[in-house]
């Protein structure tokens, strides 16, 4: 066995687990990028995994992996960063133990992320809600689930990785409504529900019977729905509402955007962005401000107080003598 397979080990069971604590879904997004890059380069020196150098893993050849990704496997930008964010962690990590490969480490630690544009959020207007939701047939109990699920995911704006981990204690559905979960960085938020939605919701749980620590949402058998099974059930409701309400048919549905429409309805609704970053769970409020730019509503408030261009400031004038008295008090 080379030195790459000890030393990835390492980073995996040492820096991962046990310094940094990551959380399952963080090693699950790293264990999948060396997967992929480990496959990737074996293919092209003709070697089995185990058997690669620390050297082969040079910037020249990371940079064709992460082509391939783009190119071949279809994947966004913001993928094959995060992709290169996984790699460059354990690259730095690698420099201390093997300082013999510093220049070769070095050169791939110097490649950059690539720039992107950055499009407006997609969100759902109110109809487009209502149609996504009464597409779930309430006949039946996958129906009933689902939107039970996406109702609390909509006024919520849980990430998929939050809704899927939800489990019946989460739901604290009495005197102070409110769900629970445990987000980015281990960050735990408490969210309060609606009226509207708490009604939903106590019907869903009264049907579930679930015990506390069973999920909230299961599948048939009881198991936790997985996220592809989420993102397939909302691309069915989201074409059946396609035929109530057409405007769907333009947007890209998914979960995140059901997030994205939690976070404008509280926008314009008047609600503070700072607020908005604690309701979503944002580490910065920097990253809230995509919604600013998504409201047209603030720019037209703020177009209408400006004044044309070349046009001369006015004053007033009372047009009647009684006026002109009051005026001039």
């Amino acid at each position: 066995m080379s030195s790459l397979a000890p030393t990835l080990q390492a980073f995996f069971s040492d820096r991962l687990l046990n310094q940094r604590n990551a959380s399952p879904h963080t090693v699950a997004g790293y264990r999948d990028t060396f997967r992929m890059l480990l496959t990737f380069v074996a293919q092209h020196f003709s070697k089995q995994p185990a058997d690669l150098d620390l050297a082969d893993l040079d910037a020249p050849l990371i940079g064709s992996f992460l082509d391939y990704l783009e190119r071949e496997r279809g994947n966004a930008v913001r993928t094959r960063n995060n992709r290169l964010a996984a790699i460059h962690s354990f690259f730095g990590w690698a420099a201390l133990r093997h300082p013999e490969h510093a220049a070769s480490i070095q050169r791939v630690l110097g490649i950059p992320p690539k720039r992107f544009e950055r499009s407006i959020v997609t969100y759902l207007t109110d109809p487009e809600v209502d149609a996504l939701l009464d597409a779930c047939d309430r006949a039946t109990w996958t129906g009933r689930r689902d939107h039970a699920m996406f109702a609390l995911v909509v006024q919520t704006g849980l990430r998929i990785s939050e809704l899927t981990d939800l489990t019946c204690a989460d739901l604290s559905l009495g005197r102070g409504s409110h769900v629970h979960c445990v987000g980015k960085g281990r960050k735990e938020r408490m969210t309060p529900l609606l009226p509207r939605t708490v009604a939903i919701l106590k019907a869903w749980m009264t049907e579930r019977a679930g015990t506390p620590g069973a999920a909230a949402f299961p599948t048939s058998i009881g198991n936790p729905l997985t996220r592809d099974a989420v993102e397939h059930r909302l691309a069915i409701y989201r074409q059946r509402a396609v035929v109530v309400c057409p405007s769907l048919a333009a947007k890209h549905v998914t979960t995140h955007t059901l997030r994205h429409t939690a976070a404008m309805r509280l926008l314009l609704s008047g609600v503070d962005v700072t607020v908005i970053a604690l309701w979503l769970g944002h580490e910065q409020v920097s990253t809230t401000s995509i919604y600013l730019h998504a409201d047209m509503s603030q720019k037209q408030r703020a177009l209408a107080r400006t004044k044309p261009v070349g046009a001369r400031v006015g004053r007033y004038r009372a047009s009647d003598r009684l006026l002109a008295f009051l005026e001039g008090l």
